[in-house]
């Protein structure tokens, strides 16, 4: 794993494979090296592929207490992309992440080849009613030991023991709050785009994901069937062919995007 200095943190973040850059972001409480371990080695055939750990998760050392929410988290993805040098990249994000995505999307256009996003609604429920339930770090110790184990394996060792009993109820407090992205600040999405969600996901819906879609001015749905909220994971063979189709479709506007970029213009 590398760390580069970016936007005040020293971000952590995994590298693989040749080609154009992709940026892959993780969802909350995960990392990319787990949510993208499905894509990393078919992916990394044709891209090169940056896996950063957002602020407070794995190994990019960040207090919760200190703050958390989306607005830094796109400073963070804007701060790493420059430190990296990467004028123009393909952009994958997964629910968090895939906030993030969106968010840095309607921002900054002109610095994205194409855009895919996974498990995510602008609508604030049944996100926030979600998470909420998910994130409550009493529940989790007293009836999913498991899973509180694996939260300490995954960010102990960098955010210090306990950190993860921070982290969660900070990023469900900010969900409850965060802007939410309307027609106006979608329509400045003007990258080719693809909106992926499973339906069966508790946090977006389908007609939600459908709703997205017909917003964004270049975009294309995905729906996985018999399938929850982890497309990638639970169902990786369909995400990646899908993914495929689209880079595939979209090449020539990509490239035609890096070289304007590259100009300037």
């Amino acid at each position: 794993m590398e760390t580069i200095s970016a936007g005040g943190l020293e971000i952590a973040y995994d590298v693989h494979g040749v080609g154009p850059p992709m940026v892959m972001l993780h969802g909350a409480t995960s990392t990319g090296r787990e949510d993208f371990a499905a894509q990393v080695p078919g992916f990394a055939k044709a891209f090169r592929l940056y896996l950063p750990d957002a602020r407070g998760h794995g190994a990019t050392r960040w207090d919760a207490a200190d703050g958390f929410s989306n607005a830094q988290l796109v400073e963070d993805l804007l701060a790493f992309a420059d430190a990296l040098g990467l004028s123009t990249f393909h952009l994958v994000g997964f629910s968090m992440g895939a906030m993030t995505a969106l968010h840095f999307a309607s921002r900054y256009p002109q610095r994205l080849r194409t855009l895919v996003i996974v498990g995510i609604t602008t609508q604030r429920e049944p996100r926030a009613s979600v998470i909420r339930r998910t994130a409550d770090p009493a529940l989790i110790d007293g009836k999913d030991p498991a899973r509180a184990a694996a939260l300490s394996r995954r960010h102990d060792p960098v955010q210090g023991a306990g950190a993860w009993r921070r982290l969660l109820p900070a990023i469900a407090a900010d969900v409850a709050i965060q802007p939410l992205l309307g027609p106006r600040e979608l329509r400045q999405v003007e990258v080719p785009a693809m909106v992926v969600v499973g339906d069966h996901d508790p946090y977006a819906p389908v007609d939600h994901a459908w709703g997205l879609m017909r917003q964004l001015p270049d975009a294309r749905l995905f729906v996985a069937p018999g399938c929850g909220h982890e497309v990638m994971a639970r169902r990786a063979a369909l995400f990646n062919e899908a993914c495929a189709g689209f880079y595939r479709s979209t090449e020539p506007i990509a490239q035609a995007r890096a070289a304007r970029r590259s100009a300037g213009q």
